[in-house]
This record gives C-alpha cells, sequence and structure tokens, in this order.
C-alpha cells in the first residue's frame, strides 16, 4: 500500500513539474564549462606605490625634513598594490583579452592557466575607451576561445560566465540576457549587452559564452550598491572589442572616426515639433566650426536619420557608428531637415589621442558632469536657431534640475541662463571655467531667463568635488 502511494505522488509531481519534458527544457552547462573553460585565464597584477613614506614629501633640504624623518612613523618608500582580474586565451601563441582597467597602472601582470602554469604578461595596448586590453605571453599550443557572432543573441537566451571572482579561479555563473545595446554614462562607443549572470570583481575581462561555446562578450562592469552582484551586469560585445583588439595588435593603439557635432536624444516631443512621425534619429545641437561636420553643411536642428546606409535609432547609436568608421572615409548623411530628408557626403576626421581635443565629445561629457556636480544642473549649448528664436548671443538650457540646491533657488527645466554675475555665459565650457574661479560652498548669482522675463537667482555650489573615474 505504502509503495503504491508513493508511486502515485511520483507520478503526481512529474505531471506538475512538466513530466520528463521539464527536465529536457533545463540548461546542462557541464560539457562547455568542460571544453571551454581551459582556455580562461585568472590575471594578477602588482602595483608599485613609490614615495609612500609616513610623512609628507619634503625634499631632503627641507628643514623639516629632518624632523618628520626621526618622529614621524617609518613607512617603506615603496608598497606594492595588487589586484586580481580574468582574461580568456585568443590564440595559441598567446595573445590574451581582458579589460583595460584590469591591467591599468601595472608594474607586472602575471596570468595562470587552468593547469596551474604561470606566464610574466606584456600589454600591446590597451582601449580606455572601450575597457579592452590585449596582452602577450611568450606560450604555443594553448588552448583558445571561438569567437562568436553577438548580433544573433536574443534577450532571455541563456549565457554563461567563467572568470576568477575575487580570487576563486574558474568559477562559473550562468544567467540570461536581460538587455542588448545598453547605454551606460561616459560609454558612448559601447552598446553593452545586459545579463542577469553574477559577476563579481574579479570577474573583469572574463568571457561570456553563448550556450554554442562561442565568445559574445567580455564581462566588464555591474550596477551595484553592495559591491558584489545584484543582477546587473554589463559585457562589452565580443565583436566591439574584437574590431579593438585587431588594431592594437598591429599598431598598439586605436583609431576612431569623428564628424565634430554634439547630439541629444530625440524626444517624442521633440520629432513632433520636427515634423517627424518617430522619435529616431540623432538631433543635432551643435556643430563644431571647421570640423567634417560643418563642411558638409550639416547645421544644429538636423535630425541625422542614417549613418553609411544604416539607419540611427536613438542618439546612443551614432557615436559608435562615427567611431568604427575609419578616418578619411567618405560617408553619405542622411538628415531631416525643415520636414524634408537630404544626403550630405562627409569625410570623417579622426579621434585625437586623449586629451588634444579641447571641445571633445569626451570634453563636453566632462563639463556636463561638473555642472551637475556642483550646481545640480544638466544643461545644454543653445543651437543658432534657438537663440535667433530668443534673440541672445549665449546661453545654457536647462535640461533637468537635479540637486536640492537648484530646486531651491527655484530653477526649472527650459530656463535659460544667461550670466553668472556681470559675465555673459557663451558655452558651457566657458561657464564651467568661471565656476573653477568660485570657491566652493559659496553662493552664485545666476541671470535665468524664463518666457520673456529674465531675473537673478542665488545658488550654493555643492561642497563636493567632481570626480572622474572609470
Amino acid at each position: 500500500m505504502l509503495k503504491k502511494l508513493f508511486g502515485f505522488f511520483v507520478l503526481a509531481a512529474g505531471i506538475v513539474l512538466g513530466g520528463p519534458a521539464c527536465a529536457k527544457e533545463l540548461p546542462d552547462f557541464t560539457d562547455l564549462v568542460e571544453k571551454q573553460g581551459p582556455a580562461v585565464v585568472n590575471i594578477s597584477t602588482t602595483q608599485i606605490i613609490r614615495n609612500a613614506q609616513g610623512f609628507p614629501n619634503l625634499p631632503e633640504g627641507d628643514p623639516f625634513y629632518e624632523f618628520f624623518r626621526r618622529f614621524a612613523p617609518q613607512m617603506p618608500r615603496e608598497q606594492e598594490s595588487q589586484s586580481l582580474g580574468s582574461g580568456f586565451i585568443l590564440s595559441a601563441d598567446g595573445y590574451i583579452m581582458t579589460n583595460a582597467h584590469v591591467v591599468d597602472s601595472a608594474d607586472k601582470i602575471t596570468v595562470r592557466l587552468t593547469d596551474k602554469r604561470e606566464f610574466r604578461a606584456k600589454v600591446i595596448g590597451a582601449d580606455k575607451r572601450t575597457d579592452v586590453a590585449l596582452l602577450k605571453i611568450e606560450a604555443t599550443g594553448l588552448p583558445k576561445i571561438t569567437v562568436g557572432d553577438p548580433n544573433k543573441l536574443k534577450v532571455g537566451e541563456w549565457v554563461v560566465a567563467i572568470g576568477s571572482p575575487f580570487g576563486f579561479d574558474s568559477s562559473v555563473t550562468a544567467g540570461i540576457v536581460s538587455a542588448k545595446g545598453r547605454s551606460l554614462p561616459q560609454d558612448n562607443f559601447v552598446p553593452f549587452i545586459q545579463t542577469d549572470v553574477a559577476i563579481n570583481p574579479g570577474n573583469s575581462g572574463g568571457p561570456l559564452f553563448n550556450m554554442n561555446g562561442e565568445v559574445v562578450g567580455i564581462n566588464s562592469q555591474i550596477y551595484t550598491r553592495s559591491g558584489g552582484s545584484m543582477g546587473l551586469s554589463f559585457a562589452i560585445p565580443i565583436d566591439v572589442a574584437t574590431q579593438v583588439t585587431d588594431q592594437l595588435r598591429v599598431s598598439g593603439k586605436v583609431t576612431r572616426g569623428r564628424i565634430g557635432v554634439t547630439i541629444q536624444e530625440l524626444t517624442r516631443e521633440l520629432a513632433e515639433s520636427f515634423g517627424l512621425s518617430k522619435p529616431n534619429g540623432a538631433l543635432i545641437s551643435s556643430v563644431e566650426k571647421g570640423g567634417a561636420a560643418d563642411k558638409a553643411g550639416i547645421e544644429a536642428s538636423d535630425v541625422i536619420l542614417k549613418f553609411d546606409g544604416k539607419p540611427v535609432n536613438s542618439s546612443a547609436d551614432l557615436p559608435r557608428m562615427v567611431a568604427a568608421t575609419k578616418p578619411g572615409s567618405k560617408v553619405i548623411v542622411e538628415l531631416w531637415r525643415k520636414g524634408e530628408t537630404r544626403q550630405v557626403t562627409v569625410v570623417v576626421a579622426e579621434i585625437p589621442e586623449d586629451g588634444k581635443l579641447a571641445r571633445s565629445a569626451k570634453k563636453l561629457a566632462d563639463d556636463v558632469a561638473e555642472m551637475i556636480s556642483r550646481l545640480g544642473i544638466a544643461v545644454s549649448e543653445l543651437s543658432k536657431e534657438q537663440l535667433q528664436e530668443l534673440q541672445i548671443s549665449g546661453g545654457l538650457l536647462v535640461e533637468e534640475v537635479k540637486g536640492s540646491a537648484a530646486r531651491a533657488a527655484g530653477l526649472h527645466q527650459g530656463d535659460v541662463l544667461l550670466a553668472i554675475g556681470n559675465m555673459r555665459i557663451h558655452s558651457l565650457h566657458q561657464f564651467n571655467e568661471i565656476l573653477k574661479q568660485v570657491p566652493k560652498g559659496k553662493n552664485v548669482a545666476l541671470l535665468v531667463r524664463r518666457g520673456d522675463n529674465a531675473s537673478y537667482v542665488a545658488i550654493r555650489l555643492d561642497e563636493k568635488q567632481s570626480k572622474n573615474g572609470d
């Protein structure tokens, strides 16, 4: 009797859970891990921090040098800082891909394979804009990964990560693709793959596999409030990373295209005002004088619909398309102007190396970040058409009010900043340069135009300094 009852419950459970068909639908990662795991490596780095005395860095001739040397706590003049990451082998002769931030400023890089062999690695090249780096170790006959096509990934598809979270080598985690083409702040060149795979410190630079055992991305970032996984991780598509490493292998650096425009997202309201049926495209808010776009006749208020024959669905698409274009190439740009489409030919220019472009998109992003940090507002420069309509020579449009001080001062979205004190505002960069001269915690007077009226408001600068980071 007991055996019959037991059999009945087992049968009932099988029916409720879907029986054998349910079990077949659950993924099995064992074969993938067994075949692909050996191509995943652990990367440890050492950085030498110099001049780490326990007292101020004074020259030996300074009268206080001897006092601090004798009485301050003594510490080594050099200290080692160590960190961990992951990577994967691209070729049997020792080329390895990882994140640029994993090896940034490292004095020594050690790669450990799953068979416990260790190798010193050298950096062939690193690209901070995409966070991709190429390493080389002196070895042959190594296991290597197979590159997949991230464009074929579907949202909801199973994916697997292998890496060294917190130094635990060859750890395997799995999840699904949560979204594709994600744009993250200050990451204009990467359409991230979002997953819910558990990614933690030490996973950075490791591979993201599809169920065919092909690498479709590099695990790069997580969204977290605790420092650990919260089910929001982001991977660099492998095709983007491969474009970078191919250039790094040849020349050690990456060249990208630029056309010299500032863009903003095209909202439904803006699309309607420009006579567009859909909010697709990139709205040009300003054009760099003498730049590639300016020479091609592109104007502020134009909406770029296609670039080199490829549709621009959102503003985030355009920087990636332009950056991926070889400098010097002639590209047909389809744009929307005054209720009709037209085409122009743009000769794509080159993005200079970091620090050599005074008004680059990155500098503009830094200026916006500085504005948000110190005043609590997000602003944009006014187009020529907007300046003509308002009959003013310069100013900044308030796009969003983020800080409590700005709200308390009465600032609203749509306000136009005309002056700071008695100095007229001509550009975002100029405004930030003026702000830098004002001590933190002090009030500044802003001349604000709302409608046809203009009046000054006082706002206190944030005590916190803006800080750049990865």
